[in-house]
């Protein structure tokens, strides 16, 4: 015998599109042969590039290890790429793998008003569909620019639903929605198929932060690239399969804002849709770190830079941040999310490469030790106010008396102090020449700035594999 259902909502009649998904849908569907300004245009390829590398620097890393023996022993057979390794498997596979790689750690860009890191799930997902389906270059990064747009306004449209009594990861349903639009784009979707494909990812939405207890990020990998990636990989492919559903998943009865913030603003789903790309809004990480390190080592950076010194000089060092900013990056087990050790690598080696911010093991080095024990990091309330701009203030006390200090209201790779496209590069160099070798990473870099002229996707396979 079945379960009864309600009359008043078991069987609500079902209905057209509101205005909102309307246009949403009509934007989605005309994005993969829309032509991109200049400067969306060259900023996608910036974030682009940034992803692929860390997806490579990120198969050799613990959780990009356990991706790469779950497509071993797990996965379905197929051809797409699985990035840092001889590895292929099928689109849902790959985007999973692929995206757990990209945030094997703190290496991969970050949206600030979403709270999200959208790359992480939207280019894996758009590289596996694109890959399925045969596209060009240019339709890839509209693909990605798209789901950039997609993802961070189904969050921004919530409000501010997410507080200590609501375990819902912005992460991931930013993620999830950002990827199930590039693949959509990717598949070559009309407004209707888009309008059921984000039914599909609503259903398929939400982590949990329960991640903010992961010790070795791998969970966290999971919520914030893989499972999203995965997500908008299936929600694309059952739609492309010919599965129906609903044609308005935001309004209605039971639609995905009741469930989960009930104040949202539908409206902010297409605000400035077209004219605002979400991709020039969004962080590249200057420091492969957690992001909330990212503005003292530009301050430590800045100081050294306007009077130079040598970390036994060195007598103290102040950091200053936003307690929610401090407690994220407060003498963590994990390296590139310690800020006291972050600092004393700053203060030693007077950068902080890929390498350095993954050896573990020097955060028991004697030296590196010294320099932690001299560094202070004040949870300072004064600065909670100006979130959501994350100001860092580093204070030096040097041996002999003198006192330097710096302030940082604009981190670099921010929309308000963006990287050069050379930095990107040498970011880039950084994280991919130890993998691919410097012959073949120089190449990827310079296939990524000219992608337009990237007739078939599947031929950036070997510069993104080893061998």
């Amino acid at each position: 015998m079945g379960l009864a259902l309600s009359p008043a909502r078991g069987f609500a009649q079902p209905s057209g599109p509101g205005p909102e998904m309307s246009a949403l849908s009509a934007y989605m569907s005309a994005a993969a042969t829309s032509a991109l300004p200049a400067e969306p245009l060259e900023r996608a390829k910036h974030h682009l590039l940034d992803t692929l590398a860390s997806m490579i620097s990120g198969s050799e890393l613990p959780p990009g290890q356990a991706a790469l023996r779950h497509i071993r022993s797990h996965a379905g057979k197929g051809a797409a790429t699985i990035a840092g390794s001889a590895l292929t498997a099928a689109p849902i596979d790959a985007a999973l793998a692929n995206g757990v790689m990209a945030h094997a750690d703190e290496t991969d860009d970050s949206h600030n008003a979403s709270r999200s890191h959208p790359g992480c799930a939207v280019v894996p997902a758009a590289l596996a569909t694109g890959e399925e389906f045969g596209i060009d270059g240019a339709r890839l990064l509209r693909a990605v620019t798209l789901g950039y747009d997609i993802g961070t306004r189904v969050v921004l449209a919530m409000g501010d639903p997410f507080n200590d009594e609501n375990s819902l990861s912005t992460q991931s349903i930013s993620g999830t929605f950002g990827a199930a639009a590039a693949a959509a784009c990717a598949a070559g979707r009309d407004a209707r198929q888009m309008r059921w494909t984000l039914d599909y990812t609503a259903q398929q939405s939400s982590g949990i932060r329960a991640w903010r207890r992961d010790i070795d990020h791998i969970e966290k990998a999971f919520v914030f690239g893989g499972m999203p990636a995965r997500s908008g990989v299936t929600s694309a492919l059952l739609v492309q399969s010919g599965w129906n559903g609903v044609d308005d998943i935001f309004t209605g009865v039971d639609n995905f804002f009741q469930a989960y913030a009930p104040k949202a603003q539908p409206g902010r789903l297409v605000e400035k849709l077209g004219e605002r790309y979400e991709i020039t809004l969004t962080d590249i990480k200057k420091w492969t770190v957690g992001s909330p390190i990212q503005g003292p080592l530009d301050a430590v950076e800045a100081i050294r830079s306007k009077r130079p010194f040598e970390a036994d000089q060195v007598q103290r060092v102040t950091v200053r941040l936003a307690p929610s900013q401090a407690i994220v990056v407060d003498n963590r087990d994990i390296p590139d999310i310690c800020l006291q050790h972050m600092i004393a690598v700053m203060l030693l080696d007077k950068t902080v490469s890929f390498h350095a911010a993954h050896d573990k093991p020097r955060m028991q080095d004697a030296a590196a030790l010294r320099q932690r024990a001299k560094v202070n990091l004040v949870h300072d309330e004064a600065l909670t106010g100006l979130l959501p701009v994350r100001v860092a203030i580093v204070e030096i006390e040097l041996t002999d008396g003198t006192h330097l200090s710096e302030r940082v209201s604009a981190v670099r790779g921010t929309p308000r102090n963006p990287m050069s496209r050379t930095e990107v590069i040498e970011k880039s160099r950084d994280l991919t020449a130890p993998i691919l070798g410097p012959e073949k990473s120089d190449r990827l870099i310079e296939t990524v700035f000219a992608i337009e002229t990237v007739t078939e996707v599947r031929s950036l396979r070997p510069l993104l594999q080893r061998g």
